[in-house]
């Protein structure tokens, strides 16, 4: 059974979600590279939105750039509770008008939303009329720079993976490669200090508490995967 994301007495366990190419590309001029994959935004929003028990609403922590690409209309992401990370928390595109429980919410840095979710938003309550949930799972959905934070944190360990089985023009690339030797080995890649271990389709699964769709998807003449990784602690 999955280890329960929030608790009181420490810090949340996060979760980083992202697409990439063979060779890392997650970004191209401020979009994606690749179009169309309808099924791999459903995707994205079944499991960041899914939460572990009633009475629990996940979280996802973005960057400015991230919260400022999501079209206009579907701000913040529904259902679940939006923390940006942000110098300038008094944007006008962050203002939160009435406390909205669901966001935006601004933090200064990752250390700040971690605290921020483990604090006040985590205790569950009234908000207004309407019971306040509990943050259950915490997710990481980019970009760059933040996922190099998320990295570098233990807190991190979980990595949800859209492989992307081709290669794009890409101007921005995720920290870490996945699809390198040293890692296929089992060994750290380079430059990191950790290990990540491909995990099976049936503990995706038990950690999304959603079906997963299993093994090369084809979408608009795209293919790709799902797949999950763990941190590996070595002892």
């Amino acid at each position: 059974m999955p280890d329960h994301p929030m608790m009181a007495s420490r810090k949340p366990t996060l979760t980083v979600i992202v697409a990439a190419t063979r060779s890392m590309g997650i970004g191209l001029r401020g979009s994606l590279p690749w179009q169309g994959l309808k099924n791999e935004m459903a995707y994205f929003a079944r499991i960041t939105s899914s939460s572990p028990a009633p009475g629990e609403a996940n979280a996802v922590i973005m960057g400015r750039k991230t919260w400022q690409s999501i079209p206009l209309k579907f701000r913040p992401l529904k259902n679940r509770v939006n923390v940006v990370i942000s110098r300038d928390p008094s944007a006008a595109d962050l203002e939160n008008d009435g406390g909205n429980f669901w966001g935006p919410h601004v933090a200064k840095s990752l250390e700040a939303a971690v605290e921020l979710l483990r604090g006040e938003l985590s205790k569950g309550g009234v908000n207004g009329e309407a019971p306040k949930p509990r943050i259950g799972k915490v997710f990481v959905i980019g970009g760059a720079e933040l996922y190099k934070a998320a990295l570098s944190v233990p807190e991190t360990r979980r990595i949800l993976l859209t492989r992307i089985r081709s290669d794009m023009e890409c101007d921005t690339f995720f920290p870490l490669d996945l699809n390198s030797e040293q890692q296929q080995d089992g060994n750290p890649a380079v430059g990191e200090s950790s290990r990540w271990a491909e995990m099976s389709h049936e503990e995706l699964e038990a950690f999304a508490c959603v079906k997963v769709s299993r093994g090369v998807q084809l979408e608009a003449n795209t293919e790709y995967e799902f797949t999950m990784y763990e941190r590996v602690d070595d002892a």
